[in-house]
Formats: C-alpha cells, structure tokens, sequence
C-alpha cells in the first residue's frame, strides 16, 4: 500500500476502466490507481480474433456468470459471457465498431435534462478516441466523412480482413427486400446493410489495453496498476457535509488492502453492467429491503441499484445452402484447419481473422416503425449452440436482435461476499411488444432468404425450420432458440434529480455521496441501438472531459 494516497481510484480495467486510466494519468500531478480482479491480456487467444471461442467460458478470461431461469425463454438459463481481464468485455467481444443512432443520445439528453448527451456532443468524444481506417489517406475518403469520424485517437477501427460469397449474397438479397446497401453504421442512422468495421490492427484484436494502457499510462511514474485484485466494497465515511467514498477495499493475492483517496479525490466505477451495481449493493447502496435482507447496513437507499436491466437478445436462423463454401466445410478437415491457420501466420487474413459476425444490416420489422429496430449479424457458419462443433453441413447463420427490448431485467447480489455472483434476471420476452418484435424478426429473415440474391445456393430452412409458421409457433421458438448477443447495460441509469429510479446525475455522481460516481454501460438511460463496446468508450471519454483530462 502506498504511504500517500490517490486522487482517482478507478475500479476494473476494462472498456471504460482503460481509457479512465489513460486520460487521468496524464496529468503528472494526479496519482491514478487501476483495479483489475482479472489477470493480465498475456493469454494468445485474446489477440487472435477467431479466439473469442476460447475466451467465452474460459475461467482465465471470463466471469463465466449465468443468468437465472428465464420464464420467457422457456425456463432456459444463459451464459452471460463478462469480460475478467486486463480490457474487460473488449478482450473477449465481437469486435464491432457501432455507436448506435443519433436518437438514443436524444433520448439521454431528454431524459436526463441535460444537453451534453445529444448526438453532436457525444460526436465530439467518439471522434478523439477514434482512429478509422479511412482516414489514413484523406483524400480517398468520402466527402464529409471527416466531420464524423476521427483519426488521431488511439481506438483503431479497420475493414474486415476476408469476404465470403454466401454473405455477399445475403447482401444483396437485403438490398431486393428493401434493405439500402450503406458503407458506413456511424453516421447518425445505422439503417442498411453491409460488412461490419472491426476493432482490429493488421488482423490481430484492438483491445482497450492496448489501446490505453500501452505503452502509454503504463509508462508514467504517477500510474499504478493491480491485477487480480476484487474490489469487496467501497469504504463509505459519514462527515459534516453528508456522505463521502474514501477509498476501496480489495482483495488481492497478498490479502485485503485499502486504498485511500486524497482529499477531494474520486472513486470511478467501471466495473460494468453487472460488476458496478454488485459494489454497490455490497457497500449498502442500494435498494434497502434487499440489502437488510443479507445484512448489510444501508448506507444510502437507492432503489435503481441493479434495476434496468436490458440487453439484445438475438435470435439465431440457420440455413443450409449448395454450391458454395462456407466455415462448416472450410474447417472440416485437419487440411482445412491447417490451411486456415498458414493463411493467418502469413497473411493475418482468412477465417482466423474473423469477428464472430461479418454482415450486418440494421432494418425495421414494421413499416410503421420509425427507425430501424432490428439488427443482423449473420455468420457463413452454423452451429447448435455456442462452443459447439460446426455442422457437418454448408450454411448459414442469420441472427436477429431487437434493438429496443420493452423488457426490463435486474442484477441483484445474493450474499454479502463478493466472490458470491449476483442473481442476473434479464427478464427477456416478458412484454407484448418484445415477443411480436420476435415473431416478425424470424419472418422479416425468411422474405430475405427468399429474395432471388440467393435463389442460386439453395437455402433450406433448418432452424427453427419451415413447419413453423404461426405468431404463437414463432414467439415459442424465439424462446427456445434465442441467446444473449452480450450487451446488458442500464443498472445504475442516470437522470433526473426528480427520478427516484436514478442511481447516477447526468454528470454520473452517485446520489447522495460525494467522491463517487460510475462511468460505464450501467449508466445507459436505455440502451443503445447496435453494438454496446463503443458507446461505453464514449461515456469514459465524456466524464474524463469534466474531470479535466
């Protein structure tokens, strides 16, 4: 333990937690500390892309939460895949680059009475942090396309590194179903279809540390960083002005130590949708009857605490095509693997480079829908279950989400020993509207596949197959078939002062304590429409602004 305190105790090194650290070290009169409970990103699969197989219910790297029952699932339980490692959920996630459409920051701003969250604003943030690839030479970029996207950050954004027909196919085949062909997700309206930009450098993982850590913040005299150390809970002081955070306490390998902040120092959360409102609940803040229930002394009431839960759940089709190759076949034999894996070590191209999904489109399951609420991620492979072999079969895999859930989940802890995992009820399916989203989304993927684009390969219906075709036999289905696509967010959503379900301010300060506050996917109002990675770089990119970095 250090003999001075810090002035900014940051807790999780993940998506937020690594730029947090990157933007406050670089102040040289600041002293920063980064609180990681996992080890470090020295594992090889983190940084080969197709190594997310290896990372997702691997203890080294992973959480490995499940989720509770889900009633709208039928009874099943989830795997709820959480980033423990240095770089958090961007060490083991998909890799998209996506922040959603203008309309969700419109919503921030209007529900949390604050203007700083309208899309021009958080503009500005995505853009310092981005490196995009089409700006490496301006002049070949498309006019205007500057004033979105940026250059000189450090979050390096490229073009996928192969192409499939079966995908090119589905492409088209969205363009004939009235799906617009786009080049870019990130302009403000994600509607269309096209291949996913990635989170990549030269075909191996762009992670957060990498990306913000080093050699960077690792490198300055007044950064520390620990590894393998799990925040227990806050140290919570009562003074003459109220409540205060004066530090953490933490176990780690050498036992349980508590750092301190200075005076006017601050504790940052950025432990994410399930790990922040779990330190909260366990340092009593949080909603009191669960609290007094386990024994924990309530320090503040807040019943927001874990509340809101949402996420995407995808619902996943497969196809069975001819006349073409797809990774069921490719990767069949040891000759293929072996193929696919000297492609990679000379070129970093191929099936090795690949993030999870390829294609994406963005579209509306009504016309009578104002924007695109459904988003496609679709795969020239198919399995029965993540972590299970491919088909012996060509095929296709065309997963669907609804961008909006109504649905609302929570995350609540169970013990007051943090090694204890929290209940997490996502609650998925459980309005009206969600399950008739579900039932049009799995017709909406059969008039594409229907389109003449892909009259050539042949696709046959697999899963859920042809013999379902009623609204009930739909929304049934989607229950029996639909998995996470990893993107909770929402448990200590910000808003209004007048908001008595608001955990953070629009300046994310915890209610009711001085020197904390929460910069993550949990402070989410609603969630974003698309991919959650890059919008939770955003909200660490604001607070870092009003902190003065």
């Amino acid at each position: 333990m250090p003999k001075e305190g810090f002035d900014y105790i940051i807790v999780g090194a993940g998506t937020a937690g690594c730029l947090m650290a990157n933007r406050l070290s670089a102040n040289p009169d600041k002293r920063v500390l980064l609180i990681e409970a996992g080890g470090k990103d020295d594992y090889h699969w983190i940084h080969i892309p197709v190594g997310y197989l290896y990372c997702i219910g691997n203890p080294r790297t992973d959480w490995c939460y499940q989720t509770e029952a889900e009633a709208g699932l039928n009874g099943r339980s989830l795997r709820y895949p959480r980033g423990k490692v240095l770089g958090g959920s961007s060490s083991i996630n998909g890799m998209i680059y996506m922040r959603g459409q203008s309309r969700d920051y419109e919503h921030w701003a209007d529900v949390t009475g604050d203007d700083t969250w309208r899309w021009e604003r958080v503009l500005r943030a995505f853009r310092r942090h981005e490196n995009h690839w089409r700006l490496d030479d301006p002049k070949t970029a498309p006019e205007g396309f500057a004033e979105l996207h940026g250059h000189r950050g450090e979050w390096r954004v490229e073009q996928q590194r192969l192409r499939w027909p079966i995908l090119d196919a589905f492409a088209a085949a969205c363009t004939q179903a009235g799906i617009p062909a786009t080049g870019d997700f990130n302009a403000g309206t994600n509607e269309g279809v096209g291949y996913f930009e990635v989170n990549q450098r030269k075909g191996l993982r762009w992670n957060t540390a990498k990306a913000f850590l080093r050699p960077t913040a690792m490198g300055r005299p007044n950064f520390e960083l620990w590894t393998g150390a799990q925040v227990r809970k806050l140290r919570l002081l009562h003074d003459d002005a109220g409540l205060r955070c004066g530090g953490v306490e933490v176990l780690t390998p050498h036992g349980v130590e508590q750092p301190w902040l200075n005076a006017g120092g601050e504790v940052i959360l950025c432990a994410g949708a399930v790990g922040s409102p779990q330190i909260l609940q366990l340092s009593g803040l949080g909603p009191a009857s669960l609290l007094q229930g386990l024994g924990i002394t309530v320090e503040q009431e807040l019943p927001g605490v874990g509340a809101n839960l949402q996420d995407h759940l995808q619902i996943r089709a497969v196809y069975k095509v001819q006349g073409t190759q797809t990774l069921n076949q490719r990767a069949a034999s040891l000759l293929g693997k072996a193929k696919i894996a000297l492609e990679y070590a000379l070129r970093r191209s191929g099936p090795m480079s690949m993030a999870p999904s390829q294609l994406g489109a963005f579209t509306r399951s009504s016309p009578t829908k104002a924007w695109p609420d459904l988003e496609y991620h679709v795969q020239p492979l198919s399995l029965d279950a993540f972590g299970e072999p491919l088909h012996g079969f060509n095929a296709f895999t065309a997963s669907v989400c609804n961008l909006n859930p109504t649905s609302r989940g929570s995350i609540h802890i169970q013990s007051p020993d943090a090694t204890v995992a929290p209940a997490i009820r996502p609650n998925y399916l459980s309005t009206e509207a969600d399950r008739l989203v579900a039932a049009e989304s799995l017709k909406l993927t059969r008039r594409i596949v229907a389109q003449p684009a892909l009259a050539a390969f042949r696709p046959e219906e697999y899963k859920p197959g042809p013999q379902y075709q009623t609204d009930e036999d739909l929304t049934r289905l989607a229950g029996d078939i639909a998995t996470t696509i990893f993107h909770p967010v929402g448990t200590c959503r910000m808003g209004r002062k007048d908001d008595p379900g608001a955990v953070v301010d629009s300046r994310l300060r915890v209610r009711g304590v001085s020197g904390l506050r929460v910069a993550d996917a949990s402070v989410m109002p609603t969630i974003t429409s698309g991919n959650t990675n890059s919008p939770t770089l955003m909200i660490a990119e604001k607070l870092a602004g009003w902190l003065g970095a």
